[in-house]
């Protein structure tokens, strides 16, 4: 297993996955990152749970819109045919749900 540091709106967190899956971590991270300050700079003044909880809002609604072929320059044929996008919407949709669970625990 392996630890990984990912920054977060500004804040570190250290994540543990299987090794060798360190470079998609990283990828996760900065897709969670780019989510959290486009959630802070719409809203402004969000505590940590709110601003993780506004991250994993907006990926769902992209992987919502990736799932309705929404998405600019894909049809739904050619994403339901593409491996790699498929295995994405998973990541997403996994890393989507940690994202709210972990906003659930920090608000209790």
């Amino acid at each position: 297993m392996a630890d990984v540091r990912l920054l977060i709106a500004g804040r570190e967190y250290i994540v543990t996955c299987k090794d060798g899956e360190e470079p998609r971590l990283h990828t996760l991270g900065n897709m969670v990152d780019e989510m959290a300050r486009e959630a802070g700079g719409a809203s402004g003044g969000l505590n940590e749970s709110r601003l993780l909880l506004f991250s994993a809002l907006l990926l769902a609604d992209k992987l919502h819109d990736s799932k309705n072929g929404s998405i600019k320059g894909a049809s739904p044929t050619q994403a339901a045919d593409d491996p790699a996008f498929n295995q994405a919407v998973v990541t997403l949709e996994k890393l989507a749900g940690r994202i709210e669970s972990l906003a659930d625990r920090l608000e209790e």
